[in-house]
């Protein structure tokens, strides 16, 4: 399977009309085939059964320099794994170059799924994540959050797992100044998760940034705290 080969197939499974839709929708200028998420779960599960590692990170990689909506969606699926043997690294290194690509949620979210299980197989990696955090790149700083959400939602966390959620909660704070609606949004978003889990941890957050946040994200970060 080569890059060229998964493009057509996409292209191939396309609906004009949807499309169209899609674009009108994500409001990003590139090209979209009109090809819905089930349908690219199949050729994902197809194309990891037919190649080996390297072949499927070279595949991501041509997938996301094609530019195409369902190509980048298809190769952060394709890197989307718990364990990738015998070595990560090259997918950790693939995932953290497109991060400066990131111009839409959609697309981004995708691909920082798959950053969320490097990083949890390797928790050392939010070294490099935590230079995200000073970027001036809108996207680039929102990854730093949507990439750490699996911190918010174990029952049982190790130590080690609670100074990871105070380090990624000192990132949020450090973020309240910004207007951007979505890095408020991601703001709320990891306090949201984080509130059913250890709702005393975003109280103590609320109490000392909330003044500073914008009211819609305040709002959707109490969502779920126990009243």
């Amino acid at each position: 399977m080569t890059p060229a080969n998964a493009l057509a197939a996409l292209r191939a499974a396309g609906d004009a009309a949807k499309a169209s839709e899609m674009h009108r929708y994500h409001k990003v200028d590139r090209p979209y085939y009109g090809v819905a998420n089930p349908v690219i779960d199949a050729f994902v599960k197809e194309w990891r059964a037919e190649v080996d590692l390297d072949t499927r990170i070279a595949l991501a990689k041509g997938l996301w320099k094609s530019n195409g909506h369902e190509a980048r969606v298809a190769a952060a699926k394709l890197l989307t794994q718990a364990r990738i043997r015998p070595d990560d690294g090259p997918a950790w290194d693939l995932i953290a170059s497109w991060v400066p690509d990131f111009d839409a949620w959609a697309v981004a979210d995708h691909a920082s799924i798959a950053g969320q299980k490097r990083l949890v197989a390797e928790p050392a990696r939010l070294d490099q994540v935590e230079d995200w955090t000073r970027s001036d790149h809108l996207w680039t700083k929102r990854a730093a959050l949507v990439m750490t959400l699996p911190w918010t939602k174990q029952n049982n966390p190790k130590p080690q797992d609670l100074d990871i959620r105070d380090r990624v909660l000192g990132w949020a704070a450090s973020y309240v100044d910004d207007q951007e609606w979505f890095i408020q949004k991601a703001i709320a978003w990891w306090l949201r998760e984080l509130s059913k889990h250890d709702p005393e941890r975003v109280r103590a957050f609320l109490a000392a940034n909330a003044d500073a946040m914008k009211p819609f994200a305040v709002k959707d970060a109490s969502r779920k705290l126990p009243r």
